[in-house]
């Protein structure tokens, strides 16, 4: 019996369901997105995004199966993200998983939201080899990962503060962007130029952590006395200015850690990688070091239940499997899942060694 696996990702506001065959073939990937939804509130409301996943879970389920043309008996597991993520939308995608998993007598693996964006990239048609150096980049978390092989992970870095995807939010939001803010200031940037000198925080020395917040006040501090003082404010170039410093500092920061370990393979990740001006940046200095580079499809790389499949399929493969007690978690370090040990940061900064991810 060839094995395909029925992923769901409801870790925030989108509503995804894909299946997986064999774990190399797509049959399907859909997404709800409720971003119309939260645009009014200019960010997401955690129980208007539980009760938009309660109304749309079924549907998404079924459309994902009938694009597919996978009846429910063909499925040999069932995957689901149970964290980190918003808990109200986690246990809706949860309690569907367990529902199907326990009707249909079938293995329910359990998926780390962190970990699946990681396997985003195995989803292309030519996947990275192991070991792999892995920067992701979201809304709430900038990770540096050392994948020696599949479920051993090591955390390099993280960011202090804010994550980079935040930072862009927030300055989105000061520039009366919509929502989301972070594509549609990527937009605006492309008319500007980095012509101003906002500033990058390097840390102290061998540091592989980031920090945003420094950045992120002094181009609010930019604003304010320009409309203090009267002046007049070119906000592309505002845009284009804030977004070359984080991209400057998270490209350094990724080809330093893959050298670090010693890694060929550099795989970016994460909401934030759907950035062109990221993918482009870290793609030349990834030339320039003789480095393989990574970057899954756009499309998978916002909140999506097919790297939560290929995540699952390699989970599966090692016996990794949850019980019905199985219960969502707003926080959740990250853990090797071949040995079950937490993942902590391997880099003695004298700031956050062993912290969890």
């Amino acid at each position: 019996m060839r094995e395909i696996i029925l992923a769901i990702e409801t870790s925030c506001d989108e509503t995804s369901v894909a299946v997986l065959a064999e774990g190399k073939y797509v049959l399907s990937s859909m997404v709800a997105s409720q971003i119309d939804v939260h645009q009014a509130y200019g960010g997401v409301v955690p129980e208007i995004a539980s009760r938009q996943h309660i109304e749309h879970i079924s549907m998404v389920v079924q459309e994902a199966l009938h694009t597919a043309s996978v009846r429910r008996e063909e499925l040999t597991a069932i995957a689901v993200t149970h964290g980190p993520g918003l808990v109200g939308a986690l246990l809706v995608g949860l309690c569907y998983a367990k529902g199907l998993s326990y009707a249909l007598g079938l293995p329910l693996v359990p998926v780390h939201h962190l970990e699946a964006h990681i396997y985003a990239n195995f989803l292309l048609p030519e996947p990275p080899s192991l070991p792999l150096c892995g920067l992701i980049v979201s809304g709430g978390h900038t990770d540096l990962i050392y994948m020696p092989r599949h479920g051993e992970f090591q955390l390099l870095g993280q960011t202090r503060d804010d994550a980079a995807g935040e930072a862009f939010d927030k300055i989105a939001r000061v520039l009366l962007l919509p929502y989301p803010g972070g594509p549609h200031l990527e937009k605006l940037a492309a008319h500007g130029q980095a012509n101003l000198n906002f500033p990058r925080a390097w840390l102290e020395a061998g540091s592989l952590d980031f920090s945003f917040s420094g950045l992120k006040s002094a181009v609010i501090n930019y604003l304010h006395t320009k409309k203090q003082q009267g002046h007049t404010v070119v906000a592309a170039d505002v845009a284009a200015s804030f977004q070359q410093a984080i991209i400057e500092v998270l490209v350094a920061r990724a080809v330093a850690a893959a050298k670090r370990v010693g890694a060929v393979n550099l795989c970016l990740a994460g909401g934030v990688s759907a950035n062109n001006a990221l993918r482009q940046a870290l793609r030349q200095a990834a030339l320039e070091q003789k480095l393989h580079f990574f970057v899954p499809e756009s499309k998978y790389c916002t909140d999506n239940a097919a790297m939560v499949a290929m995540s699952a399929h390699h989970r599966l493969q090692a016996g990794v499997v949850a019980d019905l007690s199985l219960n969502a978690a707003a926080v959740l370090p990250m853990t090797n899942w071949v040995n079950d040990r937490p993942v902590h940061n391997v880099v003695d900064n004298g700031y956050n060694s062993g912290k969890k991810a």
